[in-house]
């Protein structure tokens, strides 16, 4: 299933693509936000299982007819993981980790599908990052790297854009990568039954139509089992979290000359069995 998060009469509400393409409002079936139906766990998705099966595609909007917001609009924890992908290691000169690079962006960045990324007056090195990201359903703490499967609620994608000259400016990345708006997301989150493994998915980004980054989530150093187990041993993971694993190689600072965003460009990552998460760029007025 496809959950999404749509503007209607200007209120945020969740919604499931149906398989003709409408989009069910999942606010006259009892759930007020999708954090709200991953907290309320398999019995929600069952729920949902039959309700796609029974919906008149007539009686719903298209989903080209409404706004998307993103998935979860203000998620409690967007985790981040740096240095991830093998070929990002190599392009950047860097050693392969032995531990998670792990920072956070803070929920003011998050924007939706088609939302504009604002290129921040101070910053003068805005890149981009195609990002493979899992959404977790069940929390808990100290969580084995064997049971993953029964944490993941599913899967979406992340842009996590990097004001380049912030982020090196001291050892901490945070500042750097919590600009509002650097934190494109959607355009919805794909369940994890739809993904048989979500180890081997090509990974793109072109801006304006160029191909900049190309590669698979194969490439991964950490992967989700890896990831889950060491997050938790340190904090609760929560219904809901994002985990946005990393980038592969193609990003603009690493490029000869260096390939910054600028204003006009437009953004465009796929990821396979996932979808395509778009995001206009502007600079901050």
């Amino acid at each position: 299933m496809r959950l999404v998060t749509f503007e209607s009469n200007g209120q945020p509400r969740p919604g499931l693509i149906t398989s003709s393409g409408s989009v069910l409002d999942l606010s006259s079936h009892g759930f007020t936000s999708l954090l709200e139906l991953i907290e309320a766990g398999p019995d929600a998705l069952a729920k949902l299982a039959g309700l796609a099966g029974n919906a008149q595609s007539n009686s719903q909007p298209s989903l080209e007819s409404v706004k998307l917001l993103a998935p979860i609009p203000k998620p409690r924890k967007l985790i981040c993981v740096g240095l991830n992908y093998r070929d990002h290691a190599a392009e950047t000169g860097a050693e392969i980790p032995r531990v998670p690079t792990i920072f956070n962006k803070f929920a003011t960045a998050v924007i939706g599908p088609g939302a504009n990324i604002v290129l921040p007056k101070v910053s003068k090195a805005p890149d981009y990052e195609a990002e493979f990201a899992f959404v977790i359903g069940r929390g808990g703490r100290h969580i084995s790297a064997d049971s993953w499967r029964d944490h993941v609620f599913g899967y979406t994608i992340v842009n996590d854009v990097s004001g380049r000259d912030y982020q090196r400016a001291t050892t901490q990345w945070l500042m750097g990568k919590t600009f509002d708006t650097f934190a494109p997301m959607g355009p919805w989150i794909v369940t994890a039954d739809e993904i048989a493994d979500p180890h081997n998915l090509d990974i793109s980004l072109d801006i304006n139509g160029e191909t900049m980054q190309d590669s698979n989530t194969r490439e991964l150093i950490f992967k989700i089992p890896d990831l889950i187990a060491f997050l938790s041993s340190v904090f609760t993971l929560e219904p809901g979290d994002i985990v946005s694993t990393g980038t592969p190689a193609g990003v603009g600072f690493a490029r000869k000359p260096p390939r910054y965003l600028r204003s006009g460009d437009q953004v465009s990552i796929n990821i396979q069995n996932i979808g395509v998460l778009k995001n206009p760029v502007i600079a901050e007025a």
